[in-house]
């Protein structure tokens, strides 16, 4: 049986299996991109996939915290978008 590999929610800090969040990363060039490869280049956050969680991350700046740099709105659109998509 292969191990499913677990990660940790930026905003809930609950442990999820890492298909079930979704990574935002600081490229090496500072600019902020949604990985849903999960394997690009540079410094990682997951959020899961909830609106409410969306919701409390950019009304707390928890995905700012983690990736030490300040989120476009057009990440946090982006993010709804592929939410409600899901």
């Amino acid at each position: 049986m292969r191990k499913i590999p677990m990660r940790k929610c930026v905003v809930t800090q609950e442990r999820f299996p890492k298909k079930d969040l979704i990574r935002v990363v600081r490229t090496p060039e500072e600019t902020i991109e949604i990985d849903l490869t999960g394997k690009k280049n540079g410094h990682g956050a997951y959020i899961s996939k909830s609106l409410e969680t969306l919701a409390l991350a950019k009304k707390n700046k928890a995905l700012q915290r983690a990736l030490e740099t300040e989120i476009p709105d057009e990440v946090y659109q982006e993010l709804e978008a592929i939410i409600t998509n899901e």
